[in-house]
């Protein structure tokens, strides 16, 4: 098992940035992807960044390219994602995801059922 912890959501105003983070621990094992999901009341959880562990690629919604960035830090196991100039619509909990499948293409690591391991979430509220 593998268990995945996000941490750093608040409330921010409009303009402003946040750095979400995100501590796997437990069963180790080469995770070929780490993802960032968020989900807004009333909507589907969407797709945000993903990278994988190995070469750290990158990929970006379009919602947030030139905004967001998405880092690992292998030796600690850690997957951040900083947010900057937020916008209202960027509100939702954010997730953190864990996949050790072999990454095939970009459209492997946007869908929701190619990670395993979820975390708990973190809320994201951007003020206007």
């Amino acid at each position: 098992q593998v268990q995945l912890v996000e941490s750093g959501g608040g409330l921010v105003q409009a303009g402003g940035s946040l750095r979400l983070s995100c501590a796997a621990s437990g069963r180790t094992f080469s995770s070929y992807a780490m993802g960032w999901f968020r989900q807004a009341p009333g909507k589907e959880r969407e797709f945000v960044a993903a990278i994988t562990w190995i070469g750290g690629s990158t990929l970006y919604a379009d919602s947030v390219k030139g905004r967001f960035t998405i880092s690992r830090d292998n030796a600690k196991n850690t997957v951040s994602l900083q947010m900057n100039s937020l916008k209202p619509e960027d509100t939702g909990v954010y997730f953190c995801a864990a996949s050790s499948r072999r990454v095939g293409g970009k459209l492997d690591v946007q869908s929701i059922s190619f990670y395993a391991y979820w975390g708990q979430g973190t809320q994201v509220t951007v003020s206007s």
